[in-house]
């Protein structure tokens, strides 16, 4: 898939299955897909091959279909194979799905009330890699968790300065600067986050970024960089909201779309059958793009 048809397929309808559960949070996906550590014991590979397997099953399913415009992918996942095809390569060829890869290497420590994205040794080797597999865009993490100025700059011009670098390397950068929806100061939280993120928006010229935020408390808050000329997508992490509820408040924000991760598999289990498992899924899917879409 070439950069203006992925682009565009971003920019309409359908939104973006987080299926990048790293390695820090693969056991908790398996055993929520019903999975029990003693399945694979001490054995990391095992357990990488398992949620996988996971991943998959979700993929190649025919309801993962024209509602899912976009996948993230965690980098095993990209280079592992569905069907004998490069992962990313399945996804734009059998799927007219985008893919995206995740890039960060995990957070640091709280200070300031944030966490800021470690540093990314292997940033280089994985944007090259990502070119070569044929990805289109990136994304990384960082936390706030309290509403406090000094940290939540430092956590918006980190984003931006790794995005540069990712820019520089042909790919579309998600910078997810997560608001943690358990904080006490969450609305001040994004207050001083949106007017920070629109500060750093407005230096960029004629280039794009996405962004990937938490579900506001007050309804179309983040509308200025939903328009904003520099944001070519606004997409909204379920951050621990079952999923009826992250819909219900992803459907209050016009122009937002979806990334869910949990939310999205939430009802998925290892032991149904597929038609059991083909329905949850559709389910899932359809009730996220119907929020997704207003």
């Amino acid at each position: 898939m070439d950069k203006a048809t992925a682009t565009k397929r971003i920019s309409g309808n359908g939104f973006i299955a987080a299926l990048d559960q790293s390695g820090g949070s693969s056991p908790k996906a398996l055993a929520a897909y019903g999975v029990d550590a003693s399945a694979w014991g001490d054995n990391e590979e095992k357990m990488f091959a398992m949620i996988h397997d996971m991943r998959t099953r979700i993929i190649v399913n025919p309801k993962f279909d024209e509602r899912i415009s976009g996948a993230i992918l965690f980098e095993r996942t990209m280079n592992s194979e569905i069907d004998g095809m490069p992962t990313a390569k399945y996804l734009s060829e059998q799927k007219n799905i985008v893919p995206f890869l995740k890039v960060d290497e995990g957070l640091q420590d709280e200070a300031n009330g944030v966490q800021l994205m470690k540093d990314m040794k292997g940033l280089t080797q994985r944007l090259a890699d990502a070119n070569a597999h044929g990805i289109f865009g990136t994304k990384m993490r960082s936390v706030v968790q309290s509403a406090n100025a000094e940290g939540i700059a430092a956590i918006v011009a980190q984003q931006f300065e790794v995005g540069g670098v990712i820019l520089d390397a042909g790919l579309m950068p998600i910078l997810e600067p997560e608001v943690n929806i358990k904080s006490p100061e969450k609305a001040a939280c994004e207050a001083l986050l949106r007017d920070e993120l629109l500060k750093h928006l407005d230096t960029l010229g004629d280039t794009k970024v996405m962004l990937k935020l938490s579900l506001p408390d007050e309804a179309n808050f983040y509308k200025a960089l939903i328009d904003h000329k520099n944001v070519l997508r606004v997409v909204a992490l379920s951050g621990g909201y079952s999923c009826d509820e992250a819909n219900k408040k992803l459907a209050l924000n016009h122009g937002m779309t979806a990334s869910f991760s949990r939310a999205l598999v939430q009802d998925l289990r290892f032991g149904q059958t597929e038609e059991e498992f083909t329905e949850a899924l559709d389910n899932a899917i359809q009730s996220i793009y119907e929020a997704s879409v207003t």
